[in-house]
């Protein structure tokens, strides 16, 4: 699985903006998501540990799961060149905004 699979799930996908907040247990992570069971929570934990998204550390009988910022860079890499794309779409935008409110039109 990559890195791309394992965000393509909106589950898995909160469970990083849950850890981008600070580490937590398992035990919180269950708390976090009350409709996804106990063994769901650890099976999607394991996916994004094996892709390098989260990172654990075991404290005796927790399991601390903390986001790994690294883990993104391959998307941060394939979304950059898009970054682009919208940054001329916004600079045209505002030029044509511009120019319609210098013409009265806006």
């Amino acid at each position: 699985m990559s890195v791309f699979t394992a965000v393509a799930d909106p589950t898995r996908r909160a469970m990083l903006d849950v850890l981008a907040e600070h580490s937590r247990t398992v035990t919180d992570m269950v708390a976090a998501f009350p409709t996804i069971s106990q063994p769901a929570v650890s099976k999607h934990l394991r996916v994004l540990k094996e892709n390098g998204l989260v990172t654990v550390q075991i404290n005796a009988q927790q399991r601390i799961y903390s986001l790994q910022p690294n883990g993104l860079v391959e998307l941060d890499n394939w979304i950059s060149k898009y970054k682009l794309f919208w940054s001329k779409r916004l600079d045209s935008l505002e030029e044509h905004l511009s120019k319609n409110k210098e013409e009265g039109g806006i």
